[in-house]
């Protein structure tokens, strides 16, 4: 088969990295993809969201898959097109995408489809939202409808932080239009988790569990950010948990949106808080998450090619994936001063050295490459990526190759994987 890879995050390049290891592959390009993806796939200088000039070279190019990575170009409707045009994509549709695109849509079809999730409202008038949160109390949610990148999101622990949210969103429009209307919900207190479904708009298949680090400092500290690290298999989900989100999460949304006319085909990402009440939905997403992809392409143990190909087909009964009992981690490595302004097109080396330890794939997020040189361009930059038989193990190994990058400009954070160490 002959695949397009759309985006150029530290998402795509696992994606890529896996997929060539397929020996169904004829060809792969990833559009517009980075210095990294690069090594796995002809990069190709066209923008995750420039919908008609993808179509356009998928066409031309007679590609047989597309596997698009980030959320953008699904709500904006890729999907649909190459659909129309005859090409098998891996994403659903503009109007499935809503489950991302959309809070308020989400949770409406999450409360109606009666799947466990947190109390919500939702609002288009700033002084309505902030009556309610007063109402409330806190700590409360305050949330963008719209997408705002990962950053639309404040958990506030006091009636004034929410309130500030509202005003940031609602009224200096410090995420565009996604904050024309809020959707504030119940705050909820527990371990988070990330689990995946594919489907096909029929079924879904268990994909794999992951636990991603938000805070952007040592000892969760500091603001959210869009993940600094990531670990599987997560200890929080176990058998049963995985199999409860199957039957109460995953396969209802799954009906639910066939049940809309909006079947849902690709890969559903939930977002669980394990709660001393039982597992509720905190979200959906309907892409791989980042940096959770990293690790779930290192775990998994068998060819991904012909998986994705038969959830974009609608095939996908009876498959099972299959999984490397062994650990994955992968640390996020940024540019200094992210979540905020950071520096871009500093120099990044050391990247050969850190390859060469055993068992760590070094994937790019946000690199090019410049007078031969490997430039910093996102605000998260690197994702070291270790395999190991324990946690403890594959941090280890993260670390070493981290230690062989020279990058003043960088950071990380030094205690990816503390929770599941700590179970040990």
């Amino acid at each position: 088969m002959k695949v397009l890879v759309v985006g150029g995050g530290g998402r795509e390049h696992a994606l890529c990295w896996k997929l060539k290891q397929s020996p169904r592959l004829t060809r792969l390009w990833c559009a517009p993809g980075n210095a990294g993806i690069a090594g796995e796939a002809e990069c190709v200088d066209i923008g995750a969201e420039d919908v008609d000039r993808l179509v356009d070279f998928a066409v031309a190019r007679g590609v047989d898959l597309v596997v698009v990575g980030p959320e953008g170009p699904l709500v904006l409707g890729l999907a649909d097109r190459l659909t129309a045009a005859g090409i098998l994509v891996f994403g659903p549709s503009a109007a499935a995408a809503r489950l991302e695109g959309s809070k308020g849509f989400m949770k409406d079809v999450v409360s109606q489809a009666g799947i466990p999730t947190a109390w919500y409202r939702r609002f288009t008038d700033a002084a309505a939202a902030k009556d309610f949160i007063r109402a409330k109390g806190a700590p409360i949610v305050v949330k963008t409808d719209g997408l705002a990148a990962g950053k639309g999101v404040v958990v506030a622990a006091s009636v004034d932080e929410a309130l500030r949210a509202v005003d940031d969103m609602m009224g200096a429009k410090v995420f565009g239009a996604a904050g024309d209307e809020v959707v504030i919900e119940e705050f909820l207190d527990g371990e988070e988790a990330s689990l995946f479904a594919l489907c096909d708009g029929k079924t879904a298949v268990p994909f794999g569990a992951a636990q991603d680090h938000k805070r952007v400092g040592d000892g969760d500290s500091g603001p959210n950010t869009g993940g600094m690290g990531a670990y599987s298999p997560a200890p929080v989900v176990t058998p049963a948990l995985e199999q409860e989100a199957m039957e109460r999460v995953f396969l209802p949304a799954v009906k639910a949106m066939a049940a809309r006319g909006a079947p849902f085909t690709g890969v559903l990402f939930a977002g669980v808080m394990v709660t001393p009440a039982g597992m509720k939905l905190l979200e959906f997403n309907v892409r791989f998450g980042d940096p959770e992809a990293q690790v779930l392409m290192a775990r998994l143990d068998c060819d991904l090619l012909p998986i994705l190909a038969a959830a974009a087909a609608g095939t996908l009964e009876g498959t099972r994936p299959e999984w490397n009992a062994a650990a994955a981690m992968v640390v996020v490595m940024a540019a200094a001063g992210y979540p905020g302004p950071y520096a871009r097109n500093t120099v990044i080396r050391g990247l050969d050295r850190a390859a060469g330890e055993p068992g760590v794939p070094v994937l790019h997020a946000g690199t090019a490459r410049k007078d031969g040189q490997v430039v910093a361009t996102g605000g998260r930059v690197l994702g070291i990526t270790a395999i190991g038989e324990t946690v403890a193990e594959a941090q280890a190994r993260a670390y070493r190759a981290i230690d062989r990058i020279d990058w003043p400009e960088g950071f990380c954070r030094r205690d990816i994987g503390w929770r599941a160490i700590a179970r040990a």
